[in-house]
């Protein structure tokens, strides 16, 4: 599978109580599509790698990924994010780079919706 082109590749970041959240919105069509995304975009060195995305080929898929975060406070509320924008065949990912202060269930879950919101923002305009 050819590289992904990283001027496809939407891109915003937020620092929100230390904490770097880096949000990606890439259009994918198919599983091979969003794992080539996935693999060259997360970063193993961050704390956490979240995810959500939709799309559809003969059928609709989505799915996400709270990559260790306290469950539903990540992947969900991105996929929320990507369902109430009525968009379709995209998976943002949301790399948050630990900075030291606990956010709590409410504000983390507020972080990732902002940070995918943000991202979601910038690839309307496109």
């Amino acid at each position: 599978m050819q590289s992904i082109n990283k001027k496809n590749v939407i891109s915003n970041t937020l620092v929100i109580k230390k904490s770097t959240f880096t949000s990606f919105i890439y259009e994918i069509h198919n599983k091979q599509e969003l794992e080539k995304f996935l693999t060259d975009f997360s970063d193993s060195k961050a704390a956490h790698n979240c995810y959500a995305y939709k799309f559809i080929d003969q059928q609709e898929h989505g799915g996400m990924n709270d990559d260790g975060e306290p469950k539903n406070t990540a992947g969900k509320p991105i996929f929320n994010v990507i369902e109430k924008s009525q968009i379709n065949n995209v998976c943002i990912l949301v790399v948050r780079k630990y900075g030291g202060l606990k956010l709590g269930a409410g504000p983390l879950t507020r972080a990732y919706v902002k940070a995918a919101s943000e991202v979601v923002k910038k690839f309307k305009m496109m």
